[in-house]
């Protein structure tokens, strides 16, 4: 089991100061908490049950090498929590990907059942996350999307392998 305590005495967070802890956001939105943050008290959750119910954790190491990206997609009947343990990479989100956040080192980004969501790494370090994904049994699985025109400029940075 992978155990970090007291992230901020260990990582640089040069950025603080610019970015403000996230708090809960509409349904269908990806919410990222800060280290020192708190939980939104209550999380976006999917239209049947809540998110986890009946479901099993699976937990996956995820590697965005520098100048890559991830395809955009979705899960139609799973629950996201992606801890970013090195790095940083931009999360474009929501209908459309039209919300972008960037998550650095020590953030937990939290995907709702269906929220379409993208990840860029356009930075020069080797962006490494812990994705955990709530597992039903009869899930639907990853459906990948069309890039929407906003961000074709993406398409010059190859996909990550595994993506």
């Amino acid at each position: 089991m992978l155990r970090v305590s007291k992230v901020d005495e260990w990582l640089p967070r040069p950025r603080d100061a610019e970015r403000p802890h996230a708090g809960p956001r509409a349904h269908g939105d990806c919410v990222i908490i800060r280290p020192g943050g708190r939980l939104p008290v209550d999380p976006p959750a999917g239209p049947a049950e809540p998110p986890g119910a009946g479901a099993r954790m699976r937990p996956r190491l995820a590697i965005l090498p520098p100048g890559t990206r991830g395809r955009p997609h979705f899960h139609d009947a799973q629950a996201t929590a992606i801890h970013i343990v090195s790095g940083e990479t931009e999360v474009w989100h929501g209908d459309g990907l039209t919300q972008r956040w960037v998550a650095q080192a020590g953030d937990v980004v939290c995907v709702p059942l269906g929220a379409p969501h993208l990840t860029v790494n356009r930075g020069d370090v080797t962006a490494i996350a812990v994705v955990s994904l709530a597992d039903h049994p009869d899930q639907a699985g990853t459906v990948v999307i069309e890039l929407p025109r906003h961000l074709a400029g993406l398409l010059a940075l190859p996909v990550a392998a595994g993506s």
